[in-house]
Parts: structure tokens; C-alpha cells; sequence
């Protein structure tokens, strides 16, 4: 997902809104309740200062001085232990609000992610999908669990001190309370020095990084195969320098304001302010020492939760970019589904229609594929690297839609046709392969999870992988990633089982056994083999000596059909298909084992 423009400060003020949506009423309920909060906790040091202007202000104090010191005494400890018991309030209301919102936005996410092109994931690194998933909801927690709260205390102490202070004496209020506007002017004034540029610049180098980590864990295998362990690390390692220069220009222009900022508000600061200012005004007769004291106490006071809301700043303006990325995963387009009830095939030929993709609008991959797959066929898609093989194999999976043309099933367009309805009859087995951390079981029922255990394992025979299964510590409830270790090939065996589970009468194979060993390989042939009977294959070759009984081969040459029909009638025409046939030389026989007359 690429990085989101955070120039546009209406935007982000928009994002944020439409998060917070779903719980803003509450985190409005938690922000009065922790400015009632704040006030209260202020009036035992407003009490104090009364208790020390009585006494000191009026030695020899008559009873009704002393009941009205009990009095005060009374008022404070009631008001300490209910602003305390409001602030604790506040933060629980908050925190509820903020679970409320991080369990709607993962179901809400998880949602989305369920109904987009399939073909959307490839565009994107995992790495970005998991930042919006998990690591931007997270960032949320510091905006919806503490801003509100800590800014409702701070506006609720600014508002009980002031008044208090005020009715004492306007002038001395008026100097006490001065320092705190001065950090905001400061501090506003770092967050400019900042700049969007910089700020930009440092959540792509967060992103960068998270998707180095999870590039080189999932390379790990390949590292460990082929001895680039020093080359692996250059990703990480050129990731995290890139970010330390670009965490350098974000923080330099902070330093020296901030520091400066939460100086001008530290107690020590304001009290000398207070003493500085209150000593001149004693002198000239303003005010009388005395009266100086509860500026000393209830000023001071106020600094702390101004300091906290000027920490959580930066933690705010880092979940404002969060809601921005977290709203346009939500925001997502979804593929297209028919309304009301799905077309129901007629049958299982496949035909593509003048069909043309682009990824990106311009540039076309494929372009004016005419072709037809018919019942109990083998057709087999080759060509060179980037020829838009795996493309037209994945806009028959309708991973995607055509930018031109159409695509049917048994005459229905696959735009009228549920996912489930089309995976019912189409299934795959691809290069890629993905397994979820869930039991063997699970991840062979997948697509059918009322599938007995006696057909999950029928499944796991078909594609060759039921003894291995059986060999691991807890048989199929083995969980993969914990004690159900696979390999490539294993797993791709897994994948074919997944298939068969569903049945589909007709399967694709995009390059299934590419990145294989040998005994692998001629372990998957064996297992495509039982899964190819009866059923209609299209076959993305890699290895075109699997491929030559089929009984049709089409040759793609940039995006076009340049070629098709049977391999002995391609190699009479003396065109591509000879080329590639002798590009692949002795290397396109390296035992492998066809998959059976029929098939591949």
C-alpha cells in the first residue's frame, strides 16, 4: 500500500473523523468526566493556600476560623477522592471506547480484505498490509485511549485554576498562567519547523523497514540454500540507514523547541515566575505576600498534565497518519459481486472474449485474447518471462477483472458469477503458495470446512502428501509453523490437496512445480497427475517437456497470442514455439515426469 499523502490536512482531519466515528460520543463522555476530573484534583492545593492564608493571615483565630479550616480540609480530601475516582472513570470509559474501535476496525479490515481483487495482494508487500492490520490500528490506541483524557484534564485544570486564580487577583492570575500559552506558541511552532515533507518521509521509512524484516524472514530458506547471508542483510541493513537520515531531519528541528517548550512550563519555572513577578507587586503594594501563595501552589499544578498532553503529541500526529492508512484500506475497492442471486453456469467451457488487462490503465499485459477451454481439454500457456502467462491464468481465477472484453463460464460472464459459485468450479494450484497457521486439517479444508476427516485425507492421498502428514507428531491436527514443519514442495502438496477437497471440474496450474527439487517435483507431477483425470486443465509451463501431449498450446509473445495448436503442429510452423523449445535444450528434460497422456 503505498504511503499516504499526509499534506493534505483536511484530508487527515477528515480520516480521523470518520474513525473515530463509531465511538466519538464516548470518547466525548470520557473527556468531561476527565475535566471534571482535573478541576477536582486541583482544590486541595487550592485548600491549602486558603488554609495558609487563614492561618497565617489571622493569628489568634476564633472558633469559627478553626471550624471553617476543618471545613476546608473536608472539601479538598471529598474533592481529591472524587476527581481521582473521575480521571480513573475517564480512562476506563476511554480505554473501553478504544477496544470497541480496534476490534470494529480489525473485523471491519478483515472484511474488506476478504471481498478485494485477489490480484490487489500481489500489488502490495505484506509488510504493508500488516502495518494497517495490526501496527496502525495499534498507533490508534494513543489518540482514542489517552488524547481525549489527558486533554480533557488539562482543559479542565487550565479552566479551575484560572477561575480560581482570577477571583484572587486578575493581575497576578494574568502572569501565573502566562507561561502555558507561550509552550503552545513554541511547540506549534516546532510541529511547523517539522514540516510534511519530513513527516512524510519518516512514516516511509517505517514502512520500508517493517517490509525489509518481513521480505528477509520470509527469504530465510533461500538465504540458507544458496549462502547470501551478507546480500540478505543489505536490504534490512540499507532500510534502517535510509531511516536513520530521515529520523535525523524529523527530530533536529524538534530538539532545541521542545526543550525549550517544556521549560517554559516546568513547576520549578512557573513558581520562579510567580515568586519573580509576585515580589515586584508586593513592593509596589498590589498585592499582599500572603495572597502570593496560591498562585505558588495551584500554577505549578497545572504543569503536569500540560507537559503530558504536549508528550502525546507526537504520539497523536503518528495516529493521525495511522487513521489515514488504516481509512484508505477501508476505503479499498471491493470485486464487484452480482446482486441477488448468483448465474448459475451452464455447463463448464471457459471462453475469453477479446479480453485485455492493464495493471496500471497505460500499459497493456494482455491484449485481444481470443481462447476457449473446453470440457475434458488440456491447454497449456507458454511463453517467455513477462509474456503474460500467470496474468491470464489469474484473470480466469478473476484475481481481477479485464480492462476490455469478458470472460464466461458455461456462457455466464464471471462478473455475474459469486466468488464461491466460480470456486466451486474453478479451482487452482500456483507457484505461490499460502498456508495459514492452523492445523493441517484446517488448511486443506479451507475451502470446504464441513469436509469430513475421511475426505480430508482421501484429498491428502490424491495429492501424494497423506503419508508424510501421517509421519508428523500429531498427524493432520498438526499445526503448521509449530509442529508441522514442510517444505516447499509439502506445502505445495498441501495446496493440491486444498483442490481436490473442493473438486473442481476444472483446474488451473500456474507453473506448480517451478521452484521444486527433483524428488519434490516428481512427487507434485504424480499428485497433479491423479488430480488432472476427468477434469479440464489450463497449464502455465515452465518445463515444456511436460507439455507435449496437450491438446492445445498457446504461445504468448508480449500480451498476444502468437501461436497455438498442438506441439508436433507448432514445430512444423518453425516459429516461437521452436525457439523457445530449443531455448530449453537439454534443460527442459531433466527427468521430469509427464503427468499422463491427457494432462501435462
Amino acid at each position: 500500500m503505498s504511503t499516504i499523502d499526509m499534506t493534505d490536512a483536511p484530508g487527515s482531519t477528515r480520516a480521523v473523523a470518520r474513525i473515530l466515528r463509531p465511538i466519538r460520543w464516548r470518547l466525548l463522555f470520557a473527556a468531561i468526566l476527565a475535566a471534571a476530573g482535573g478541576a477536582l484534583v486541583l482544590v486541595p492545593l487550592a485548600g491549602i493556600a486558603e488554609i495558609g492564608r487563614l492561618v497565617l493571615g489571622e493569628q489568634g483565630a476564633a472558633a469559627a476560623a478553626q471550624a471553617r479550616l476543618w471545613h476546608i480540609v473536608a472539601v479538598s480530601l471529598a474533592s481529591l477522592f472524587m476527581g481521582l475516582m473521575l480521571v480513573l472513570a475517564a480512562e476506563f470509559a476511554a480505554h473501553l471506547a478504544d477496544n470497541r474501535l480496534t476490534h470494529g476496525l480489525r473485523m471491519a479490515a478483515a472484511q474488506r480484505l476478504s471481498q478485494v481483487p485477489l490480484g490487489w495482494f500481489t500489488a502490495r508487500a505484506s509488510g504493508d498490509v500488516k502495518q494497517a492490520m495490526q501496527d496502525d490500528i495499534g498507533t490508534l490506541h494513543e489518540l482514542t485511549a489517552h488524547f481525549f483524557t489527558t486533554a480533557g484534564r488539562t482543559i479542565g485544570a487550565m479552566i479551575a485554576a484560572a477561575a480560581y486564580l482570577f477571583a484572587t487577583d486578575w493581575r497576578m492570575a494574568i502572569i501565573a498562567l502566562l507561561p502555558f500559552p507561550a509552550f503552545h506558541m513554541v511547540f506549534g511552532a516546532a510541529k511547523k519547523a517539522i514540516g510534511t515533507e519530513n513527516m512524510n518521509r519518516f512514516v516511509a521509512g517505517q514502512a520500508r523497514i517493517e517490509n525489509a524484516v518481513v521480505e528477509f524472514v520470509n527469504g530465510i530458506p533461500v538465504v540458507k540454500a544458496f549462502g547470501t547471508t551478507g546480500k540478505a542483510h543489505q536490504g534490512y541493513r540499507s532500510a534502517v540507514d535510509a531511516f536513520l537520515s530521515v529520523f535525523l531531519d524529523f527530530t533536529r528541528p524538534l530538539v532545541a523547541p521542545l526543550a525549550n517548550a517544556n521549560a517554559l512550563i516546568a513547576p520549578v519555572a512557573v513558581l520562579g515566575v510567580i515568586l519573580c513577578f509576585g515580589t515586584a507587586f508586593t513592593a509596589l503594594g498590589w498585592i499582599r505576600p500572603i495572597d502570593i501563595l496560591p498562585f505558588a501552589l495551584v500554577a505549578p499544578g497545572i504543569s503536569a498534565p500540560m507537559m503530558l498532553l504536549g508528550f502525546i503529541m507526537h504520539a497523536v500526529a503518528n495516529a493521525t497518519g495511522a487513521a489515514q492508512r488504516v481509512q484508505a484500506l477501508l476505503d479499498t475497492p471491493v470485486l464487484p459481486q452480482p446482486v441477488g442471486k448468483s448465474a448459475c453456469p451452464d455447463g463448464i467451457e471457459i471462453r475469453l472474449h477479446d479480453v485485455s488487462y492493464s495493471y496500471d490503465g497505460v500499459t497493456p499485459v494482455l491484449s485481444g485474447i481470443d481462447l476457449t477451454l473446453r470440457p475434458g481439454t488440456v491447454t497449456a500457456i507458454v511463453g517467455a518471462s513477462g509474456s503474460g502467462k500467470s496474468t491470464l491464468a489469474r484473470l480466469l481465477l478473476r484475481f481481477f477483472d479485464p480492462t476490455q472484453g469478458h470472460i464466461t463460464l458455461g456462457g455466464v460472464d464471471l462478473r455475474a458469477v459469486q466468488s464461491q459459485t466460480l470456486y466451486r468450479h474453478v479451482g487452482f494450484v500456483l507457484q505461490d503458495v499460502r498456508l495459514i497457521h492452523a492445523s493441517i486439517t484446517a488448511n486443506i479444508a479451507l475451502g470446504r470446512p464441513s469436509a469430513t476427516a475421511e475426505e480430508v485425507a482421501a484429498a491428502a492421498r490424491i495429492a501424494n502428501i497423506h503419508d508424510r502428514i501421517m509421519a508428523l507428531p500429531r498427524g493432520y491436527q498438526s499445526v503448521v509453523g509449530e509442529d508441522a514443519r514442510l517444505s516447499g514442495g509439502e506445502q505445495q502438496r498441501i495446496s493440491i490437496a486444498r483442490a481436490m477437497l473442493i473438486d473442481p471440474p476444472v483446474l488451473v496450474l500456474d507453473e506448480a512445480t517451478a521452484a521444486a527439487d527433483a524428488r519434490n517435483e516428481a512427487d507434485i507431477q504424480e499428485a497433479l497427475a491423479r488430480a488432472a483425470e476427468g477434469r479440464t486443465l489450463l497449464v502455465i509451463a515452465h518445463r515444456l517437456d511436460t507439455i507435449r501431449e496437450a491438446d492445445a498450446i498457446v504461445v504468448l509473445d508480449r500480451g498476444r497470442i502468437a501461436e497455438r495448436g498442438t506441439h508436433a503442429a507448432l514445430l512444423r510452423q518453425d516459429g516461437l514455439y521452436v525457439r523457445l523449445w530449443a531455448m530449453a535444450g537439454s534443460d527442459g528434460a531433466r527427468g521430469a515426469t509427464d503427468l499422463d497422456t491427457k494432462t501435462c
